[in-house]
């Protein structure tokens, strides 16, 4: 799923979750929380990132397993296309995997506005 985003396939990020998936985003001080729940959500939700914002950096720094669910920590730094202003995020997302697909990802993140 990070190496579709990365490379700007929507189509294989949305190859990687269930039909059912249910995707919360519980916000941050700049970006309002939202839920995702199914496939077609869940392309909406990567779409509007790739087409709203550069991604100038994404970093993995961590990957914690436990059964079917794997933790991952990392950071960002995305310049929003329309106003140009920048955002650094440090986040930690909770995927549930079943039969190789996501059906669950929870994402807690802080952001902050970077004076370009």
């Amino acid at each position: 799923m990070f190496a579709a985003f990365e490379a700007g396939d929507i189509d294989g990020v949305v190859a990687t979750v269930s039909d059912d998936t249910l995707w919360i985003y519980h916000g941050t001080q700049v970006i309002p929380p939202n839920e995702f729940r199914n496939k077609e959500r869940v392309r909406k939700f990567f779409t509007s990132i790739l087409w709203g914002t550069d991604v100038l950096k994404f970093e993995r720094e961590q990957y914690i397993e436990q059964d079917n669910v794997v933790v991952v920590l990392g950071n960002e730094h995305q310049r929003v296309k329309k106003s140009g202003k920048e955002l650094k995020q440090k986040w930690v997302q909770i995927y549930t995997v079943e039969n190789e697909l996501i059906t669950h990802m929870e994402e807690f993140a802080t952001s902050e506005v970077v004076k370009p």
